[in-house]
């Protein structure tokens, strides 16, 4: 199966995922490609194939639930996805981040579900765990094999 991930990567955390996740899924014989948008200087190209989106968040300001919230740093994702429609391919998104901020764990993830109109599929903290590799590479697999 081919799969492609769309991410943004501040810390390195993301990046480190996906390349563990991509390896796991090559060594089932998958073939993955990645895309990492913050490498892009804020180029926009569409795509033409279904992929998966990965989002770490970054907040400023509230608290996310009842007093506002603010992204920073991870706009660009968003940017990419809106452009050319490209959320018209997006199968789902998978957010990260750090559960000591409560509310705010993985909210812009689930912002962007929303105002995209497409699934929220998984989450993982900080830099994640062999399980969530495993884990969150079978709800990938599955996304791919429904759509």
């Amino acid at each position: 199966m081919e799969l492609t991930f769309i991410y943004i990567s501040i810390s390195g955390n993301t990046r480190s995922f996906i390349q563990r996740l991509k390896t796991d899924l090559e060594n089932q014989g998958h073939q993955v490609e990645t895309l990492d948008v913050s490498t892009l200087d804020n180029a926009t190209y569409p795509i033409e194939r279904p992929f998966i989106a990965f989002l770490p968040t970054y907040l400023e300001g509230g608290n996310g639930i009842d007093n506002g919230d603010h992204e920073i740093l991870t706009n660009g994702l968003g940017d990419f996805i809106e452009a050319h429609d490209n959320f018209k391919q997006c199968l789902g998104i998978v957010g990260s981040g750090n559960k000591n901020f409560n509310n705010q764990y993985c909210l812009t993830a689930m912002q962007y579900a929303k105002y995209f109109d497409f699934p929220f599929l998984a989450d993982f903290e900080m830099r994640g765990t062999p399980k969530d590799i495993t884990r969150i590479g079978q709800i990938i697999l599955e996304t791919y094999q429904k759509a």
